[in-house]
Parts: C-alpha cells; sequence; structure tokens
C-alpha cells in the first residue's frame, strides 16, 4: 500500500472541495460567516503564494438541498437549480473575501450568468490556474441531480488535479459513524476499493468512481481548526488520505 507523501508540497494543482455548511460555522445564525470566510481566504493566499494551483468547488448546503426539498415535494430538477444558485452565492463571497487578501481569483460558473461570473470553459480555466489564479467553479455541473462532489471529481479530472482536499466537519475517514460509534477507528491511509468493500462514506458513487478511474486521490480533513486547511493545502500529513492501490 503506498504510504502518504512525505513532501511538504506533493501536488502542484488541488481542486479544494468546501462544503456550504463551512462558511456558516456551527453556532453562527449567519448562512456566511464573514470570520470563517476571511480565515479561509487566509490560508489560502498562504499556500498560493507558495506555488499551489488552486481550483475551489463550493457547496450550498448552507443556504439550500435539493435532495431534501425533493423529499418535501419539489419537483427535484428544479430544486437542484436553486441549489446550484445557491452555490454560486458562496463562490461570490469567497471570492470577495480572497481578493480582500490581494489574491487573484476568478468564478467560473457553469450556469451563464455574466453579469457576476465567467461561463465555465475548460482551457480558459487551465489558462487561468497556470497564471496563479486562483479559480471558483460554481453551479455544480450545470446540470440536476449531480452533486458538488461530483462536481469537484469532475473539475478535477478536467484540470489534471493531482489530488482534492475535501474539507468536512470530520477529522477523517473512520470505519464506522464517529458521532454514534465512540469507539470508531479513524484511517490514516485507505484504498478506494476499501471504501467501497467496506461501504465508507467517502463521496457519492458518481463522484468516487470519477477519483478512482482518473487516479486522483483524496485527501478528507475537518476544516474547523485553525490551521487545518493550511497543512492540507501545503500537502501536510492530516485527515485521510483516500488512494489508489
Amino acid at each position: 500500500m503506498p504510504q502518504r507523501p512525505k513532501d511538504p508540497r506533493p501536488f502542484k494543482r488541488a481542486i479544494l472541495k468546501l462544503s456550504g455548511e463551512a462558511l456558516r460555522g456551527a453556532n453562527s445564525r449567519d448562512n456566511i460567516s464573514p470570520e470563517i470566510v476571511e480565515r479561509i481566504a487566509l490560508e489560502i493566499r498562504e499556500a498560493v503564494d507558495s506555488g499551489l494551483q488552486l481550483g475551489v468547488v463550493v457547496g450550498g448546503g448552507n443556504f439550500w438541498r435539493g435532495a431534501s426539498a425533493s423529499a418535501r415535494g419539489m419537483d427535484r430538477a428544479t430544486a437542484d437549480y436553486v441549489g446550484m444558485l445557491a452555490t454560486v452565492m458562496n463562490a461570490l463571497a469567497l471570492e470577495g473575501a480572497l481578493q480582500h487578501q490581494g489574491v487573484s481569483c476568478v468564478v467560473q460558473s457553469a450556469i451563464e450568468m455574466k453579469n457576476v461570473a465567467e461561463t465555465f470553459i475548460r482551457r480558459k480555466a487551465e489558462r487561468q490556474l497556470d497564471e496563479g489564479k486562483v479559480v471558483i467553479f460554481a453551479a455544480g455541473t450545470g446540470n440536476p441531480f449531480f452533486s458538488t462532489d461530483t462536481t469537484a471529481a469532475l473539475r478535477a479530472s478536467e484540470m489534471g488535479a493531482d489530488v482534492i482536499l475535501k474539507a468536512t466537519q470530520v477529522d477523517g475517514v473512520y470505519d464506522s459513524d464517529p458521532r454514534k460509534n465512540p469507539d470508531a477507528v479513524r484511517y490514516e491511509t485507505v484504498t478506494f476499493h476499501e471504501c467501497i468493500s467496506k461501504r465508507l462514506n467517502v463521496m457519492d458513487t458518481t463522484a468516487f468512481s470519477l477519483c478512482m478511474d482518473n487516479h486522483i486521490p483524496i485527501i478528507i480533513f475537518d476544516l474547523a481548526p485553525e490551521g487545518n486547511l493550511s497543512h492540507a493545502l501545503r500537502g501536510q500529513p492530516i485527515g485521510t488520505l483516500v488512494h489508489g492501490e
């Protein structure tokens, strides 16, 4: 089994997956916490200054969840489109915080809305990453029935990213739900095949298949503790590394 790389920056280009809930904070009444977004922007700036090429995929769960709305009777496609618009709000908030930190960045949306974001064009996004810009991918894939986890896997594949950094509210992958089982064991590293055979909740099936087929490792870590994002972006040991054989 491959060991976690020891180099402090083992990857040149990464996709950071941020959940919408991560932008709100545990005890905040605001959908977006300016303090949390500024902290994320600061840690991103430090990593980008060191030479990392970074794309960011943001979720919209702090505003809306399409699957939940669908379960309550709303048309699923419509509910998912509402969720895509929620990700655009989060992307714009992150863009503003990054600009405040002096980071060159751009929002590319999978749904055309030229007054607030560029429309996603793969070659243009690749060029912007090469130029050192942070590219924030908004509006999911532009299609209903696909999660932002799938968006992260898709954009990582399209951009030729070396890794997906998935920031969550849990400090890695466990053999069972640590919120329900106090004896749950956290993996430092785990293979794609182990995740499948043990039915570990890493990403949804479509996202996971894309990562496995395109040999893109995933680092899953807890965003909440200050400094964790910086450690992850710099490739330092943190959370759980999901990798191929």
